[in-house]
């Protein structure tokens, strides 16, 4: 049986930082149009401000998670021989891979 690795992953927010940051770049620097209801520089420096806090928490994020480890030990009679039988297994969720 598989193990289920579902849940947060680290470098997603800091892909998602980066992309936050060059979209608030282009808002703020490279995109000259007025709007009457809303200033695009404003929402560029936010969305820049949004990406830095995004990058720094995913580095903080994968810099400190643990790598863990989960051993599984089972034991069986072999049903042909009567032998007893022991089988290991070690699942690693290496951060890196």
């Amino acid at each position: 049986m598989a193990a289920c690795r579902c849940g947060y992953r680290p470098g997603m927010s800091l892909g998602t930082g980066i992309v936050l940051f060059v979209i608030g770049a282009v808002l703020a620097f490279a995109v000259h149009v007025t709007v009457w209801w809303i200033n695009l520089q404003v929402v560029g420096y936010i969305f820049m401000v949004a990406g830095v806090i995004g990058i720094i928490l995913g580095i903080v994020l994968i810099t400190t998670r643990r790598n863990r480890s989960v051993s599984t030990s089972r034991t069986f009679v072999d049903p042909a021989t009567g032998e007893r039988v022991q089988r290991s297994t070690t699942d690693r969720d290496d951060p890196l891979v």
